[in-house]
């Protein structure tokens, strides 16, 4: 299975790659929702842990736009802030769950359970 990890915090995209490493046999990265689009094209991964907050274009913009084009997608967005209209925009743009990073060990979960 192959995953995406898009974050522009290297520190974050390292530990995200610890907690799936062992249920990935392809793990790509990128720092931008721009990029995290160019990359879902190319490798077409089971799985992408989006950011919220990213410099070029966030992870809201590049989940409804990667989920226009290949509504097949499953992404989690991922962020510090844990903001109600944040969580409710995240699954309206067609992520499969919103995760605050203070609960991180929650990706493991869903991989092993909705994947």
């Amino acid at each position: 299975m192959k995953l995406l990890i898009a974050d522009d915090n290297p520190s974050m995209r390292s530990i995200l790659r610890g907690i799936c490493g062992e249920h990935f046999s392809e793990i790509n990265e990128c720092e931008d929702g721009l990029e995290a689009i160019r990359i879902y094209e190319k490798q077409k991964p089971d799985l992408v842990l989006m950011d919220f907050k990213m410099k070029t274009m966030d992870g809201i913009k590049a989940t409804k736009e990667i989920k226009n084009r290949f509504p097949e997608a499953k992404i989690i967005i991922i962020s510090q802030y844990n903001d109600k209209s944040l969580i409710e925009e995240s699954i309206k743009s067609g992520a499969i769950e919103f995760i605050n990073k203070e609960n991180l060990i929650m990706v493991e979960e869903i991989i092993k359970t909705r994947l």
